[in-house]
This record gives C-alpha cells, structure tokens and sequence, in this order.
C-alpha cells in the first residue's frame, strides 16, 4: 500500500501498525502457527518490527529491534568484511540463545534488509550494501540471484523481484549512487514512448497491479512505468 500513498495517517494504515505494535508488547498475539525450525519469537519481532518501520520510525519497540539488529550487524562487519563468526556471536550475545535455523543465519533476507537500512553508520553501511549486492543467492524471500547482475528478460516476474531488490536497496542512502548499473539496466528497457511495460506475467497481486485492471495495456505500462521512475527517483535524490 506504500506505493500508492497510502502512510501512517490514513486509518487502515494506523490501524494495521497499531495492531503489530500490540503484537510486539505482547498485548496481542499474531495468528501463525509457532515454527520450531527457527527461535520463533525472536523472528517474530523481527518481521513485526521490519512492517511497523516501513510506515513510521517513531515506534519505540520497533526501534529498539531495530537497534538491536543493527549492532548485530555492525558487530559482523567489524573487520570491513562479513564474518560469520562475528555474526553468530553477536547474536548469541544479544539475544542469549544461540541462532537456530537457516533464516535467521544468513542476514540476507527481506526483513534484516529493511530493517537494517537506515541504522548503521557509514563504513558498515558501504560494507553490508556491497555484500548483499554481490550475495550469491540475492536476498531470501525477494529475489535468488547475485543482484549485480539485472535479469535477462525484462517482461518476466524474475525482472520485477529483482526491482524489489532493487528497491530494498535504495533504503541505504549513502550508497544509491552504486545502483546507477541497474539504472542502466532499466534505460535499456524503456520502450518507444518512452515508458516502461513488464508484461502481463508480473501481475502478482502483491507489486502489481496499481490500478483496478489491467484489461487495456496502455494502463498497465503507466503501472510500470510509475513504479520504476519511483524507483529512479529514489536514487537520483540520494
């Protein structure tokens, strides 16, 4: 809903974080079945904490995750470079209970992307930004291919998780500047009239589409195109 304007003041969405936040203190619980393959709790702040920031950072509880992650990570990146060992440590250290499960090992995921943004300091931004760009397996629950390389064909699914990547990415401010190859990417992309159209495959119900339908293609090429250029726009005004 965040593409279409929609923020923190509008009712639904007020409703909606008031609703994780009273998840987050404990006041409410979440639905989903308990996972046993991960530490279930901690995952959970995580993702409540991760949504909660994406509409307003002035959320005490979703900041104190926040700020909890973001030592992690800086704590894992100490050296200039990842280390694992740093990385599980820290966590250990944290939340005084060793990482269990997969998801939570590799940092590489859509909520510790987010989440993470906009909380560390300079030299471990650039680090952790370089690192997810050049990640073998893209980022889990996004996209599963390094990110420096764009996809082949731009009228595919795959082309339009790879633009979440993309803009995951934008949310590190200090170093939009390194996304101008998938500026490029896009440049390559556009059409005659200069706009942009995905095709009818990217329509998810998630991304896509914007408007009520996509019965005529000259609206589903001004979804597209006003998704990119919100992405464009994102890095020009870095």
């Amino acid at each position: 809903m965040s593409i279409l304007g929609y923020t923190i003041d509008d009712e639904c969405i007020a409703k909606a974080v008031g609703y994780m936040n009273d998840c987050l203190s404990g006041k409410e619980r979440i639905p989903d079945r308990r996972e046993k393959v991960h530490n279930w709790d901690i995952f959970t702040d995580l993702m409540l904490a991760t949504w909660i920031r994406r509409f307003t950072k002035g959320n005490a509880l979703a900041n104190k995750v926040s700020d909890k992650w973001a030592s992690i990570i800086t704590s894992a990146f100490a050296g200039g470079v990842y280390d694992r060992d740093a990385y599980e440590l820290a966590y250990q250290d944290t939340f005084g209970i060793k990482p269990k499960g997969g998801r939570l090992v590799d940092f590489v995921n859509f909520y510790q992307v987010l989440l993470i943004a906009d909380c560390l300091g300079a030299h471990t931004e650039a680090a952790v930004f370089d690192y997810i760009l050049n990640h073998e397996s893209g980022i889990y629950y996004v996209y599963d291919n390094p990110l420096s390389t764009p996809p082949e064909a731009f009228m595919s699914k795959q082309a339009s998780r790879y633009l979440t990547a993309m803009e995951l990415m934008t949310g590190y401010r200090r170093n939009r500047p390194k996304l101008q190859f998938a500026m490029d990417w896009l440049n390559r992309n556009k059409n005659e009239n200069g706009m942009w159209d995905m095709g009818a495959t990217v329509k998810d119900h998630i991304h896509f589409p914007l408007s009520d339908d996509w019965k005529k293609k000259s609206v589903r090429e001004s979804d597209c195109t006003y998704r990119i250029r919100g992405f464009i726009d994102a890095v020009v005004v870095s």
